[in-house]
């Protein structure tokens, strides 16, 4: 009985573990926006337009 506990308690740690990691990992991950370019969206808008 004790050997299932020991087990499980390292099973529950090692799961625990690598959750935080992976919460604080995605977490520190930088996210980027690619900037519109104003020349092709004021030539498009001018066209559009009647």
């Amino acid at each position: 009985m004790t050997t299932v506990f020991i087990i499980g308690a390292l099973t529950f740690i090692i799961i625990l573990a690598l959750s935080i990691y992976t919460v604080n990992k995605g977490y520190a991950y930088k996210h980027t926006i690619d900037e519109r370019p104003a020349k092709q969206n004021e030539t498009t808008e001018k066209t559009h337009r009647p």
